[in-house]
């Protein structure tokens, strides 16, 4: 017992010194590979058996993939009912806005709308390319408004819009991560918006 307690008084005080506790089993020196040439040799293994070349072709196919055909976006769906509602895009400016010398431009708290200032300057037509019925209705849309003299800006949101371009000829854009969508609170397409005033006119039509 007085062994034990001298033991742990030796391990606890600062002023002790080191303990020789002898040799409790067999020592080996650390031998660690380096991380680098690990990886370099399973590489080289995955080249020979052929691997790489399968992986990387795979790689090259999911990046084509994305490219022509982006994932559609979440929470749409198709119109069946004509309905139509407003947007106000006013923001409140959360911060003082200067210029470049200082000078005081916007006042935290000051109610912004962008539509005082500019134009929404096309008809903005959202729908779904994999639906033949949304892109008849779009097709039409576009026609008719053209045909009025107003500018028409198509935009997917899904379907290829790559493969869109090739068979009607006609550029389109895609709504990435439904970033327009969700900030206008669209939720079925075909969807028109255009301006009205100092709001935005969303339209949903039936295909």
């Amino acid at each position: 017992m007085r062994r034990l307690a001298w033991f742990i008084l030796a391990l606890t005080t600062p002023q002790a010194g080191a303990l020789d506790l002898g040799v409790v089993g067999p020592v080996y020196p650390i031998i660690e590979r380096d991380l680098l040439a690990v990886i370099e040799a399973k590489l080289r293994q995955k080249e020979a058996s052929g691997e790489l070349a399968r992986l990387q072709s795979e790689a090259q196919r999911r990046v084509v993939r994305g490219i022509e055909q982006p994932l559609p976006v979440a929470g749409i769906a198709r119109a069946t009912v004509r309905r139509t509602r407003y947007f106000d895009p006013s923001i409140r400016v959360p911060y003082d806005i200067q210029d470049a010398e200082g000078r005081g431009l916007v006042s935290a708290g000051t109610v912004v709308n962008p539509l005082d200032t500019v134009r929404l300057s096309k008809v903005l037509l959202f729908f779904d390319a994999r639906d033949a019925a949304q892109v008849r209705r779009a097709k039409a849309l576009i026609a008719h408004y053209e045909k009025a003299g107003a500018a028409v800006k198509p935009i997917l949101v899904g379907g290829s819009y790559m493969d869109f371009q090739r068979r009607h000829k006609m550029r389109v854009w895609y709504d990435q991560a439904g970033s327009l969508t969700s900030k206008l609170g669209i939720t079925h397409v075909p969807a028109l918006v255009t301006q009205e005033g100092k709001r935005l006119r969303i339209d949903e039509v039936p295909a």
